[in-house]
């Protein structure tokens, strides 16, 4: 069994070539013109030094193009990176050359900056922009055509074999740093993230062939919001696709637009981002006349809903089924949890703990199943490598108790007594005021309860006596204006009173990442900027 995802996708190929695989916009493909785009661009990479190992950049927004250049690097065995396009000049300084770029695919508008920076990566040795409207122009010898590169290769799967052990990498920033990125092998990610287990039970599928397999009688519509240069998507789009679905991309996020998508192609499951893109959509669906009865689930990655957000989903359309989907880069999926209507959603998402989870204490220790202790959450079993060329993060990763090997990216959790297990968030953000530790998504939840309040970041600020003190940047309803004292009040019923915040910013909107991660960096900037 190879259990490699070029492997995966190709056995849906050949079990559904005529069904359509991909949509995005007007355009559309089937399986089968799916691959030959991929296998084209392949044989084209490969004629150009692309070998296995190598990697190759992908910076592109939410296309068809976009989707054929990551197959066509696992058809490679190369690694596709994955490149913020809203990155400026000297953040593509920095992944380009931390990545050892061999190879770039971009689209046009990206011309101006690629072309600044290209020159100074030694390792990279060719480019292809994908044409696009923006009208922005392509220097004479800057790259190939993507469509010119497609036309002179031939369509056909004639690669070299390929092996579970083929590297997957994702670069991520996290919450703070700069990106980095999480190397995993091909059979554990996708044992990790992209379907090779069953979410909801932990089974593993039993071969590579069980997932595309499983969609022979039904192909389920998907539409994936989040741009592919986020590991969600990638997950999202992938899993979709080896299980013979019908994947819908949007170029861009433009709810009114994302509404008639669903309403035009049946969408049943959308994946998004937490309330950065859920919110904006649950009003747009208020205010206007869509059909979305075709939906039946929708599903967060990366971030969580938050109660007023889903109840005014469930409000809307109560039919669906919500989900909060928890994990990382580093550690791949770790849980699931059902949101409901009466649901708690002020301590974090709770959810079963998984297989080969464990959450450790300060000595090393497993914390007991119902002890309502707090540690840091380790998993076993498909793990990733470590970072890519740093070894010192790599070691601080991962953790070995009873002589077995966890991967702790560093998030915490609480062991509830009722089996489940409580995310409290990332340690590297957390807050420690007098020696006790807070955990900013736990009185984000809480805040976001609180009826004048539309979304919120919680954050750490220097104190002379405590060492930091709690602060809430938040955005308010339309006419509403929440002072500290009121949401004191309100936060002291739900939580303790050393995690309520003492000083508070109101502002328009809060800062996020493109993926719709909350932006600590931009929360503490403006707090220090702007005294309260």
């Amino acid at each position: 069994m190879a259990l490699n995802l070029a492997d995966l996708f190709e056995h849906a190929v050949d079990l559904f070539p005529d069904r359509v695989a991909l949509i995005c916009g007007p355009d559309q493909v089937s399986y089968t013109e799916l691959e030959q785009k991929a296998n084209r661009l392949a044989h084209h990479l490969h004629e150009r030094g692309v070998t296995a190992g190598s990697h190759i950049g992908i910076q592109c927004q939410n296309s068809i193009e976009a989707v054929a250049a990551i197959l066509a690097a696992y058809k490679l065995r190369a690694a596709p990176i994955n490149v913020n396009y809203r990155y400026v000049e000297n953040e593509l300084r920095y992944l380009y050359d931390n990545a050892d770029l061999v190879a770039l695919v971009h689209d046009q508008r990206y011309t101006e900056r690629v072309a600044a920076v290209a020159p100074e990566v030694a390792t990279l040795r060719h480019v292809v922009v994908i044409a696009d409207d923006s009208g922005v122009p392509v220097p004479a010898g800057h790259g190939v055509d993507y469509a010119e590169a497609l036309a002179g290769s031939p369509s056909e799967r004639a690669f070299d074999e390929r092996f579970a052990d083929d590297t997957y990498v994702l670069y991520t920033g996290g919450t703070t740093g700069m990106p980095k990125g999480v190397m995993w092998r091909h059979e554990d990610v996708w044992r990790a993230l992209f379907g090779g287990i069953s979410f909801i039970t932990g089974e593993p599928l039993p071969d590579e062939w069980a997932q595309a397999q499983g969609g022979k009688d039904y192909a389920m519509v998907r539409l994936c919001l989040p741009p592919l240069i986020h590991g969600a998507a990638q997950a999202a789009v992938l899993m979709a696709l080896f299980e013979g679905g019908v994947v819908v991309l949007v170029p861009r996020f433009e709810p009114a637009e994302i509404w008639r998508v669903v309403a035009r192609h049946k969408v049943q499951v959308i994946t998004m981002v937490g309330d950065a893109m859920a919110r904006p959509l649950v009003e747009e669906l208020e205010a206007g006349t869509y059909d979305a009865s075709s939906v039946l689930a929708m599903t967060s990655h990366a971030a969580l809903f938050s109660r007023s957000v889903q109840d005014r989903i469930l409000a809307a359309l109560p039919h669906v089924f919500l989900t909060d989907a928890i994990g990382s880069s580093e550690s791949g999926f770790n849980g699931i949890q059902q949101v409901t209507k009466d649901g708690d959603h002020t301590g974090g998402p709770r959810v079963p703990v998984g297989r080969n989870v464990i959450v450790i204490d300060e000595q090393g220790r497993p914390v007991p199943p119902k002890s309502g202790q707090v540690g840091l959450v380790g998993r076993s079993g498909a793990v990733p490598i470590g970072y890519y060329k740093d070894p010192e993060k790599t070691k601080a990763l991962f953790v070995e108790v009873d002589g077995v090997r966890y991967s702790v990216p560093g998030d915490y959790a609480r062991m509830e007594p009722d089996g489940t297990m409580t995310l409290l968030g990332r340690g590297n953000v957390s807050i420690n005021t007098g020696g006790e530790k807070v955990f900013p998504e736990e009185v984000e939840g809480a805040l976001k309860s609180h009826p004048d309040v539309f979304d919120a970041l919680v954050i750490g600020l220097p104190d002379e006596r405590l060492g930091q003190r709690v602060g809430a940047v938040v955005a308010p309803r339309p006419g509403r204006t929440p002072t500290l004292e009121v949401l004191d009040s309100h936060l002291r019923a739900q939580i303790a009173g050393y995690k309520v915040p003492r000083s508070l910013w109101l502002v328009d909107e809060v800062g996020r990442t493109p993926s719709g991660k909350p932006d600590y960096r931009w929360a503490v900037e403006h707090a220090t900027t702007n005294n309260t």
